[in-house]
């Protein structure tokens, strides 16, 4: 199993990129999101990977975080999406989108990811909603992780075009303070489903809030109404 390609990008297709990994070049299919995150030709990236085996085709797809590797895995579990379908779902919503759109019962985000029609996104939404507050609760612990340009192995790029970093970070961070207001809700004792439809709503209201902020208001929405 291939997990993670690091090298230089060699070509930069409408779907995918190929990446030179000493001498050895691996076509990775990626997201629009991801794809436009990456840098350019001759420079250095790094992508974890999830390699889709089917009798007469091997592919790579490539994503810039393990939270949104952990979701496309999880939305090829439902029935009619693959592995192209959860791309797109992820190009369009992200990891954290596509985690706030399915534990609020979203149906239409879900649907607004290009070929994906009414009743696969109600079935994605209906299949993954009691799943989704254990991904966002792994989100904690991914984000522990370092951001793929921090640990890149690839050897450095030319010095005439420094590698510039993919905005990947504050994505992760927003799905660490998910994840992180998520745990201290259940902790004090709230429901999981009601707890994740809480922070799943406030982070959609407020992306630019910490955890303690995602907290404070996740609260209010569960506070009894007098």
């Amino acid at each position: 199993m291939i997990g993670k390609i690091s090298g230089r990008i060699d070509w930069r297709g409408p779907d995918h990129v190929l990446i030179d990994v000493r001498g050895v070049g691996y076509i990775v299919f990626v997201s629009d999101r991801t794809l436009a995150a990456l840098p350019g030709v001759g420079e250095a990236c790094a992508l974890y990977t999830e390699l889709v085996v089917r009798e007469d085709l091997l592919q790579l797809f490539g994503f810039p975080t393990m939270l949104e590797k952990e979701w496309h895995r999880l939305l090829t579990t439902v029935q009619g999406v693959g592995a192209k379908a959860a791309m797109a779902i992820l190009g369009t919503l992200g990891a954290e989108g596509a985690a706030r759109a399915i534990t609020l019962g979203d149906a239409r985000a879900i649907q607004a990811a290009p070929g994906i029609g009414p009743k696969i996104a109600q079935r994605v939404v209906l299949e993954l909603k009691a799943k989704a507050p254990m991904v966002m609760a792994q989100g904690a612990a991914l984000h522990s992780e370092a951001t793929l340009d921090e640990v890149i192995e690839a050897p450095a790029p030319a010095p005439a075009r420094p590698a510039r970093k993919a905005p990947a970070a504050p994505v992760v961070a927003r799905a660490a303070y998910s994840a992180d207001a998520l745990s201290a809700l259940l902790n004090l004792g709230y429901g999981q489903s009601d707890a994740a439809q809480a922070v799943a709503q406030v982070s959609g209201e407020a992306p630019e809030a910490d955890t303690a902020e995602l907290i404070r208001r996740a609260l209010k929405l569960l506070m009894p109404k007098s």
